[in-house]
C-alpha cells in the first residue's frame, strides 16, 4: 500500500467531521443532504482503506454498496426536496412545519 494506513483513516475522519458540521451548522435541505453525502463517502473511504490495510476484498464491497445506497439516497432526497420546495417556497428545515417564516 502506497499510503499508510493512519493517512487514510485520517482522511476519511476527516471527511466524516466535514460532513458532520455541514450537516449540522447548515439551514439548507440541500446542504444537509450534500453533508450525508459526505459522510457516507467518508465510510466509504474508511472501508477500502481497512480493506486494503488488512488485505480482503470485502472492504471494497461495502464501499461499493455504500456507494449504491448514497446513489439512491440521493436520488429520492432530490425528489423529496423538489416537492418540499413546491409546496411551501423554501427550503429551510426550521420553516417547513411552523409559522415561523412568511412566505413572500
Amino acid at each position: 500500500m502506497i499510503v499508510p494506513y493512519t493517512h487514510v483513516i485520517l482522511l476519511a475522519s476527516l471527511l466524516f467531521l466535514t460532513g458532520m458540521i455541514c450537516t449540522v451548522l447548515r439551514r439548507n435541505l440541500i446542504m444537509l443532504l450534500l453533508g450525508l453525502e459526505i459522510m457516507l463517502n467518508a465510510a466509504a473511504v474508511a472501508f477500502v482503506g481497512a480493506g486494503l490495510h488488512l488485505q480482503q476484498i470485502e472492504g471494497q464491497a461495502a464501499a461499493l454498496f455504500i456507494l449504491a445506497v448514497a446513489a439512491a439516497e440521493v436520488a429520492v432526497g432530490l425528489a423529496l426536496i423538489v416537492c418540499i420546495y413546491r409546496q411551501t417556497g423554501t427550503l429551510d428545515p426550521e420553516c417547513i412545519e411552523s409559522d415561523v417564516c412568511e412566505l413572500e
